[in-house]
């Protein structure tokens, strides 16, 4: 049991007591894993000496083995991809924003493309997804949205995809049928608790509050929920209408500022250093992690790692671990 959990004020904080309690039942579940792993190993060593001392060939227990095999190899890869898993804070949830770029409807229905596809991604993995800020596009897409994504390592897996997206394929929008290009920006930032010591001065900030738009329930467009925070010494902008209550909201939307200053903050000494190291980074919309293309052929490539999928569909449906792995792996 964590020490935490034997101080008498532990339930006080439901939020904070639920995450200790989150991190245990994960550090269990590694540990029971772990202990799997080491049982089906030694059970397809097993079965591999059988096959070995059998007088003929028996080719139904070398298909068995094959099969298990296969399925022990994918459980390891992703037992090591859990290991990886420890930064400071990637065991945090995420706080994700897409914001499309220039090219009207086009980029903004890439935009809902890449809203599902993280979406269906969440899911699959048992996390719970949160809509913080929702500002729909005029015609079709969206022109922003903000997401927190809830769920143990929810923000080191999603760090992977930072950075921006590329979409090649036929614009459903272009009644002459030409091939259009459009990126959106992905931003990932972990969520911090209250706990997190970020220092923000009150006379730093701008707080504007008004009507929530897009789906919300009938609260939506009623009273002034909605909550923008501007950081005047950097101008970043957080914006949160996903809770009635303009206080939860305002709550909220300090985190979402935490975050995006800590991100900031890493980001400069990580520029700072590449400097000293002589090294060029190149940031715009030229500098794309990833390209995803309907036509004139169906691919999408990771730019970092050079990893490639055919199937364009199954991603934008949310099979994008492949890609997360590959770059985790990268950064070993």
């Amino acid at each position: 049991m964590d020490e935490r959990m034997l101080d008498p004020g532990f339930w006080d904080h439901q939020d904070e007591a639920q995450t200790v309690i989150n991190e245990l039942n994960a550090l269990k579940d590694l540990v029971h894993e772990y202990k799997e792993l080491l049982e089906t190993q030694e059970n397809l060593e097993l079965t591999y000496e059988l096959i070995k001392e059998e007088e003929e060939k028996d080719e139904a227990m070398e298909a068995e083995l094959e099969t298990e095999l296969k399925a022990f190899t994918k459980q390891l890869n992703d037992y090591e991809l859990q290991l990886l898993l420890s930064g400071p804070y990637d065991k945090n949830n995420a706080i994700l924003e897409l914001h499309p770029g220039a090219g009207g409807t086009e980029s903004q229905d890439w935009g809902s493309i890449l809203l599902r596809m993280y979406t269906r991604w969440a899911e699959k993995k048992g996390f719970k997804v949160e809509t913080l800020n929702y500002l729909p596009g005029d015609e079709a897409g969206i022109k922003s949205v903000t997401l927190l994504i809830k769920g143990h390592n929810a923000y080191g897996y999603l760090k992977a995809e930072k950075g921006i997206h590329r979409l090649v394929r036929i614009s459903p929008f272009d009644s002459s049928g030409r091939r259009h290009t459009s990126f959106v920006s992905c931003d990932v930032m972990p969520e911090f608790s209250d706990g997190v010591e970020v220092e923000i001065r009150s006379e730093d900030l701008k707080i504007d509050t008004y009507r929530s738009s897009g789906a919300g329930g009938q609260h939506v467009n009623t009273t002034d929920s909605a909550v923008r925070i501007t950081h005047l010494p950097t101008g970043v902008v957080v914006t949160c209408q996903s809770e009635r209550s303009q206080i939860k909201n305002r709550e909220r939307a300090m985190n979402m500022l935490k975050a995006k200053l800590y991100q900031r903050e890493i980001e400069e000494k990580e520029k700072a250093l590449a400097e000293i190291r002589g090294e060029q980074k190149e940031i715009g919309w030229g500098s794309q992690i990833r390209s995803y293309v309907f036509h004139p052929y169906s691919m999408v490539k990771d730019h970092r790692t050079n990893t490639e999928v055919g199937n364009v569909q199954a991603v934008t449906d949310g099979e994008i671990d492949i890609f997360i792995d590959g770059y985790l792996r990268s950064q070993v």
